[in-house]
């Protein structure tokens, strides 16, 4: 029984890398043909955005950098996260999505940045708010942060994939709306 469900697992990571590699072609054409930037603050993906981000050749006229902030004082150093937000609301927050999300718009100057923090497991869940909660947050320089809150079910490595995805999901929409660089808007 155990080697059927880690056979079963397998297959299903196998299908979530392959849907996530379609959804950062996209994400990466988009970026491109708009002449846009983007960076990423990672906490519970640890790098895994932006890992399969590079996995593409000439992806540096896209993509400028990232920030695996897996402790708070990363958060605080780098992105600029508030002690106040922490300690009120927690590190797996939507408050503290937004401002990742912020300080890595200033920290990288991108067009826009992605943040993701949350509870991949399997320990460190709550009631409220348990293992598979993850906020991912999407922001411009000159635009509202966008906050989004999941729970995804499965085992560490399928929630930290299911968040990559959903990342990618949201940034593609949130680039769909914006402007090319430099570029007036119409009107």
């Amino acid at each position: 029984m155990k080697q059927k469900e880690t056979e079963l697992q397998k297959k299903q990571i196998e299908s979530l890398v392959q849907n996530l590699r379609t959804e950062v072609l996209s994400s990466v054409r988009v970026l491109g043909d708009k002449h846009l930037t983007v960076g990423f603050a990672e906490s519970c993906t640890g790098g895994l955005l932006s890992s399969y981000f590079t996995e593409l050749a000439g992806v540096s006229s896209v993509f400028t950098g990232s920030v695996v902030c897996y402790d708070n004082k990363i958060k605080q150093k780098f992105l600029k996260v508030s002690d106040e937000a922490l300690k009120n609301y927690g590190a797996v927050s939507e408050v503290v999505a937004q401002q990742m999300a912020s300080g890595a718009v200033k920290a990288f100057e991108v067009s826009a940045a992605v943040s993701v923090t949350g509870i991949a497991g399997p320990s460190g869940g709550s009631d409220l708010k348990p293992v598979g909660t993850v906020f991912i947050a999407v922001a411009g320089p000159e635009s509202e942060t966008k906050v989004f809150e999941h729970h995804f079910d499965g085992d560490r490595k399928t929630v930290q994939h299911l968040a990559c995805i959903e990342a990618i999901k949201h940034l593609n929409e949130f680039v769909k709306n914006k402007r090319e660089k430099n570029k007036p808007a119409k009107g």
